[in-house]
């Protein structure tokens, strides 16, 4: 659900939401709203640079028309020097080099002050917008990152939310205050020839048309370069996150040819815009040089006519200079600002976009649930069209243990994926002590579960800190009993930095087996009533498997436990099995009263509950 958003049509032919730019600009100028005092300082001290620039012509015409020539000094100039310094030539040379001194300094101050002041307004900005997005991306459905894959959110983070900065500090500014300048040096130019600063003012609809033109094709081509850059991002984050399966099929050639292919269509979706801007440009350049050409010949017809003095023409040609070079930027600044807009928009659709998985209002609080589970009439698809799992019934006693068998694809990591709500159910009801699960506090149920994972997922931090992961505020002592009571404090101890060592990239510096201990002495350290094993044992060998076996009998104790596995005798101590075959369960055999018996003893006779297929 995108919020005011107007539907126009793309260059293929797609109909897709582009935020009106008015209601674009009132999102940023929100976003930097926190930082209003901050921004009005580098605006106020940005419009230093109108009077500024109204003194940089000036010791110019001083010596051309009161050193050189014989006219009086102003008014103001005269009264503040001596009477003796008025008449001497040598003295007003010197005045006019002193000025030109203290404007160029005053200038390069000005300068420094807005440069350090936006910098830093702009991080802050930018922090912030970043800071904004990661925490939405993380709070985004499964179902988006399975569709959308990292690549593409990664890069609206760190790359278009970059444009913040841009349009609030080194476009919205800049502009608002070439507009003021501009103002002031038609205003001053009128005063001294009020026909010149009418030649000068008729370039301004010119220039108006074709940003007018120019804007949306600007724009449409720095999307396609976003959309390029991130699809070229993406083929890199895949590659070096399969890097071992790359380099085992020996596929590294093919690789580097779809980046260069994706990056290559970057590069001319790139050459298009910078054409783009050229013509614009260019054009830009041809208005006012033709502006500036009237006026230098008007100006020159006027002091041959002795209606306007040598002095009075170069002030005005430096002043226009100086009122074509605002019209310059905003021409200018408008042609780049499409491309800055086109980044604002995409990291603004991110923030868009809304989980699927949304807590209830008034949802229940849970502090730590007794583990009873039931299913009722369960079904469930990524897809409206492409049911997974299909009307599964089956009823879990508080603190059973659950076998989950079935051939790949049938449905059993997707079925544990729901109890968390990763997903939530397409139909039916999940019940956690007799409360569905949806009435809960998202975070307080999610906390109620460990996650045991086939392939374990490490940080790349020390080994302290990866177990800590489950409880950041543990204690060190609490950290080494978790690891004791996963098999892992031995192996640990032994490194060279013991619980500090670094495991490196997803903890590539340690083996299969270490890295599944860590998972176990991170769920030992959560200590959650509800813990899902899926496959925890599938690529470790024999002897590695028995340790890891007799750290997961301790960690199921007392907890509801869900265990998928494909090998039966991973299975054997689990108070009830279920057997899943295309989303359905099967060989139904249900004895609840006899489970619930078993819970404390947990005999290897299995039974499969309340099965409805």
């Amino acid at each position: 659900m995108n919020r005011g958003f107007s539907s126009s049509t793309n260059s293929d032919g797609g109909t897709h939401h582009l935020p009106a730019e008015r209601n674009l600009f009132a999102r940023i100028m929100r976003q930097a709203r926190p930082y209003w005092l901050h921004l009005l300082g580098v605006f106020l001290l940005s419009m230093l640079a109108a009077p500024i620039s109204l003194l940089v012509p000036l010791p110019l015409k001083i010596a051309v028309d009161n050193a050189i020539g014989s006219h009086p000094l102003p008014p103001l100039l005269a009264a503040l020097m001596p009477e003796s310094a008025v008449r001497s030539s040598t003295a007003i040379i010197a005045l006019a080099a002193a000025l030109l001194i203290a404007v160029s300094l005053l200038s390069q101050l000005q300068e420094l002050l807005v440069s350090l002041t936006g910098t830093y307004t702009g991080e802050k900005v930018v922090l912030d917008f970043r800071a904004r997005l990661f925490s939405h991306v993380q709070r985004l459905s499964f179902s988006y990152h399975d569709a959308k894959g990292s690549a593409d959110s990664i890069y609206r983070i760190q790359n278009d939310a970059m444009a913040l900065q841009y349009l609030t500090i080194d476009g919205v500014i800049p502009m608002v205050s070439a507009t003021i300048t501009l103002i002031a040096m038609i205003w001053v130019t009128a005063q001294i020839d009020w026909q010149l600063a009418l030649v000068a003012m008729a370039v301004s609809p010119v220039l108006f048309t074709l940003s007018k033109i120019y804007r949306p094709r600007l724009r449409d081509q720095s999307r396609r370069i976003r959309k390029v850059e991130s699809s070229a991002l993406s083929v890199v984050q895949e590659a070096l996150s399969s890097l071992r399966v790359v380099q085992a099929f020996g596929r590294e050639e093919h690789e580097q040819e779809r980046y260069l292919h994706r990056s290559a269509e970057g590069m001319s979706a790139r050459l298009q815009l910078a054409l783009a801007q050229s013509r614009y440009g260019l054009l830009v350049g041809l208005t006012i040089a033709i502006g500036t050409a009237t006026v230098l010949w008007i100006g020159v017809r006027h002091v041959q006519a002795n209606t306007l003095t040598l002095g009075n023409l170069l002030l005005v040609m430096a002043y226009l200079g100086q009122l074509f070079a605002p019209l310059k930027t905003i021409g200018r600044k408008a042609g780049t600002l499409q491309g800055h807009l086109a980044s604002a928009e995409r990291a603004f659709l991110l923030l868009d976009e809304m989980p699927e998985v949304v807590e209830r209002r008034h949802a229940k609080p849970l502090s730590r649930a007794l583990g009873a589970i039931t299913f009722r009439n369960v079904s469930f698809g990524y897809q409206d069209d492409r049911p997974l799992l299909h009307d599964v019934q089956f009823d879990v006693p508080s603190g059973a243990r659950v076998g989950l068998i079935g051939r790949t694809g049938a449905g059993k990591t997707t079925l544990v994926s729901l109890l968390a709500r990763f997903y939530d159910v397409t139909s039916g009801q999940i019940l956690l002590d007799g409360i569905d699960i949806r009435d809960y506090r998202l975070d307080d149920l999610r906390n109620q579960f460990s996650f045991v994972l086939q392939e374990p997922v490490l940080f790349s931090t020390d080994i302290a800190e990866n177990i800590a992961y489950a409880r950041p505020g543990a204690s060190q002592e609490e950290i080494v009993r978790a690891a004791k009571l996963a098999n892992a404090h031995d192996f640990i101890v032994s490194l060279q930095d013991g619980y500090q060592t670094l495991v490196g990239e997803r903890g590539m510096r340690l083996s299969g087996g270490e890295r599944q201990r860590i998972s176990l002495a991170r769920a030992f350290l959560k200590d959650a009533p509800i813990l899902i094993l899926d496959e925890p044992t599938s690529s470790v060998d024999v002897e590695t498997e028995a340790a890891i076996m007799q750290a997961m009998e301790r960690l199921m104790r007392g907890r509801t436990t869900f265990m998928i596995a494909h090998r039966l005798s991973t299975l054997g101590d689990c108070d009830l099995r279920l057997h899943i075959e295309s989303g359905r369960l099967v060989n139904a055999n249900s004895d609840v009263d006899s489970a619930r018996q078993n819970i404390d003893s947990h005999c290897t006779d299995t039974a499969v509950i309340n099965v409805k297929g």
